[in-house]
């Protein structure tokens, strides 16, 4: 039994079942768009927000320094990732990865994850959205409905109607194709990149010397906790955790850590790259390398115009503009919040399809779902259902409480992908890897740890409902997955079924191989 729970897929047999004219994505991304997507998902309200509200609770004007150190743990985890995307250039990043060097169910069990984390990703953001938006309509003098407004803190029955509205207007977005998805994208990220430049330039006239002193501040202890709210690793070792000091800026680092993510998504719009092996790394590392720039850039400048002790909790950096005399910048940073949200939740929505579709042309789910669109070439059937699920979850909860589910998701599919490139370097030396990951084993070992020890600090609840959901997958794969997976049934895609097209066509399709890269 257990052979078959680990049974690999070769990778030679990913790229083949890509061919498959009926399961076959459109090639149509380049560096450029894979990089914009990238940094269209990492930077969200975090850097607005998160980069004050650190400073202020953890690690004072040194959370610049907390910032350089979770981009090295993410890019630790982003070496790991652009040798895979390179490799095994298929839609499903970790999954298709795992899938590849661990197994088959390892692979189930993280393209659940995946599925899940995308989905609350979404549909997170799509509810902070809906918040910034109705804070600008206020603003303007125009009023939602209690009824039609945002669920947070709401009383009785209603119906977040423009955070649903903003996921089923990407989803069209998504099944018009992936080309019209990268053009809107970088329309966005190049309002929202300007509004943080814009930001950090007047910001930095604003800066006086003083707030930064002192630049790391005296440590504070933290007396453990003992609820199921208290971090994992308090619980089990009795470990607290200190605020500002040297160790701070590392309790800072785990807290900044989920500002990055996003980067990984890039990972599964592998497969509609036209040159994956030489774009897919750098699109991953080129927008990590941007955004933790932009990062440590405004927690500078924030930390500068205001002193950490004073800094606001909900809106540090406009009420670090108001209090230097220039309140119109935090309608500003409304505006470039809002505008910023839609790509991070196109991008999510994207990814989230992009597993579900992976797993489904698997067999691993139901197979209906792998048929690609006959004009646009996007797997249109996962992206409508998933859009319109994800778009109800937004519409009736505010979700809050869920959202570390996305954090504790993320890191798990990290520690998986890093162990794969280890296992994938020893049981295929053969393959040919357009980019290596420097220094194996050390850097997957390194970034597995690293991943690791982040999960252990996120709150045992979350594990809670972590686990929860991983003994549904379990239910699901073994009533479903396991018997249908077409590994398993031996029905793979051959040479001869690409060139001629599907063998349960009537008619051949003799030109869908393709014989060029960029065709």
């Amino acid at each position: 039994m257990s052979s078959t729970l680990f049974r690999t897929k070769k990778v030679e047999q990913s790229i083949l079942d890509t061919e498959e004219p009926e399961h076959a994505l459109k090639k149509s991304l380049s560096a450029l768009d894979l990089t914009v997507f990238g940094v269209g998902v990492i930077i969200g309200t975090g850097i607005f927000v998160l980069t004050g509200t650190v400073a202020r609770n953890y690690a004072g004007p040194s959370v610049a320094l907390a910032f350089v150190a979770a981009g090295v743990v993410c890019a630790l985890a982003a070496l790991c990732y652009a040798e895979f995307a390179s490799t095994v250039p298929v839609a499903g990043s970790a999954y298709t990865f795992s899938y590849a060097s661990i197994g088959e169910l390892p692979a189930w069990i993280i393209g659940w994850d995946l599925v899940l984390e995308f989905a609350l990703g979404t549909a997170v953001v799509a509810v902070g959205w809906s918040g910034y938006v109705q804070s600008l309509m206020d603003n303007a003098g125009w009023h939602m409905p209690a009824a039609l407004g945002t669920r947070q803190g709401a009383e009785g029955f209603g119906f977040d109607i423009l955070a649903a509205a903003l996921v089923l207007l990407l989803t069209v977005i998504l099944v018009i194709g992936t080309k019209l998805s990268a053009r809107v994208t970088q329309v966005v990220v190049a309002i929202k990149v300007t509004v943080v430049l814009v930001v950090i330039i007047a910001g930095a006239f604003l800066i006086n010397g003083a707030n930064y002193k002192p630049f790391i501040p005296k440590a504070q202890e933290v007396p453990a906790g003992d609820s199921l709210q208290a971090p994992l690793i308090q619980l089990m070792f009795g470990w607290a955790p200190s605020n500002f000091g040297v160790m701070g800026i590392f309790t800072a680092a785990s807290v900044v850590f989920f500002a990055f993510i996003g980067f990984d998504v890039v990972a599964t719009a592998a497969e509609e790259t036209r040159n994956p092996q030489r774009d897919m790394p750098r699109g991953i590392l080129g927008s990590l390398l941007i955004c933790t720039t932009l990062y440590v850039l405004v927690s500078i400048v924030v930390t500068g115009m205001q002193h950490y002790s004073r800094l606001s909790e909900s809106a540090p950096l406009a009420d670090a503009f108001k209090a230097t005399g220039h309140p119109w910048y935090a309608g500003f940073i409304s505006f470039g919040a809002a505008v910023g949200l839609t790509t991070v939740c196109m991008i999510l929505l994207l990814g989230q399809t992009r597993v579900f579709f992976a797993m489904s042309r698997d067999g691993l789910l139901p197979r209906f779902f792998s048929r690609v669109h006959p004009r646009f070439k996007t797997p249109h059937r996962p992206t409508i259902l998933l859009g319109v699920l994800i778009a109800v979850l937004a519409g009736f909860t505010p979700l809050n409480e869920l959202a570390e589910l996305v954090n504790i998701g993320t890191l798990f599919a990290f520690v998986v992908v890093a162990i794969g490139v280890i296992v994938l370097r020893r049981t295929r030396p053969d393959l040919h890897r357009a980019f290596r990951t420097p220094w194996v084993p050390v850097i997957p070992i390194l970034s597995a740890a690293a991943s690791l020890w982040l999960m252990l600090n996120l709150s045992a609840e979350t594990w809670v409902r972590f686990a929860i959901w991983m003994v549904i997958g379990f239910v699901v794969y073994f009533l479903y997955g396991r018997s249908h997976s077409r590994l398993g049934t031996h029905e793979e895609t051959t040479v001869e079924d690409v060139v001629e097209g599907h063998p349960h066509h009537d008619r051949p399709h003799p030109h869908h191989g393709r014989s060029h890269p960029d065709q």
